[in-house]
């Protein structure tokens, strides 16, 4: 049995920070600390746990996934809007596959939701398909912006030394696209005029210097086509994989509420 609630004490924040290590690897350098992740749920963030309540003595020794977010606030047509930046999710790895990612971002969506926020953001890696899977096709986001290198050299080593690229998941809580995506039914029909695909082997090609270069190949390729999408005005709408495995981004246009974020 895995209950999501809200992280609490020291001691549950600190079992945060083991996990952050152990998903990505950090060195020091890299590493947020128990005060950051303290000070976030202090002004208006969110740490929030999953905990295996079958683990004897509970409490950070039954943390099993957590969820990171810090507050925000966005220019608008209508004023400044509040809104969450998810900064972090792990899974510890013997409970992935299980859906705990996807039940963590809905407790944070029913937090702000309950708090009036209607908006929530974050960074995801572009050639990671099973993220790519979660925020689009089961969470119901869109992505309209490629940041490159953004957070500049990491120590993780699932980075694996490549520019941290990133893709910006927007995810309007409350929208007609979202609830569908989240009951499994489809939003409307849109016409996809663009298509950018992941090979399945691309996580296996960062892990193996010999295969480096193609992974980066792969990501330099993207990036290019990412950058020439967006400047044509697409959005990434949708997320699919073929029988192989590969990861497939679907490019259309798309009007929504959040287009008037930072007018």
């Amino acid at each position: 049995m895995i209950a999501i609630r809200s992280c609490s004490g020291f001691d549950e924040l600190e079992a945060c920070v083991q996990m952050e290590i152990e998903t990505w690897g950090y060195d020091l350098s890299d590493v947020l600390p128990r005060k950051a992740f303290l000070l976030m749920q202090k002004i208006g963030g969110q740490v929030i746990g999953a905990f295996d309540t079958e683990i004897a003595g509970g409490g950070p020794k039954s943390l099993v996934g957590f969820a990171l977010s810090l507050p925000g606030m966005k220019n608008s047509e209508r004023g400044p809007r509040a809104y969450l930046h998810s900064h972090m999710l792990a899974v510890r790895e013997i409970y992935q596959n299980r859906g705990l990612g996807a039940k963590l971002k809905l407790e944070q969506r029913k937090d702000a939701l309950k708090r009036g926020i209607r908006h929530m953001e974050w960074t995801f890696d572009p050639l990671e398909i099973k993220n790519a899977y979660l925020n689009l096709h089961k969470l119901g986001a869109i992505a309209r912006r490629y940041e490159e290198n953004f957070y500049g050299a990491s120590s993780s080593r699932l980075q694996a030394g490549l520019p941290t690229d990133r893709l910006v998941a927007e995810w309007e809580l409350d929208s007609p696209r979202v609830e569908a995506a989240l009951e499994g039914r489809a939003s409307e029909e849109r016409e996809i005029q663009a298509r950018i695909s992941v090979p399945a082997s691309i996580s296996a090609w960062r892990a193996t210097e010999a295969d480096r270069e193609r992974a980066l190949s792969v990501q330099s390729e993207n990036r290019r086509k990412f950058q020439e999408a967006f400047s044509h005005g697409l959005v990434v709408v949708g997320f699919s994989r073929d029988a192989e495995g590969n990861g497939i981004y679907e490019l259309g246009r798309f009007t929504t509420a959040i287009d008037d974020l930072n007018a």
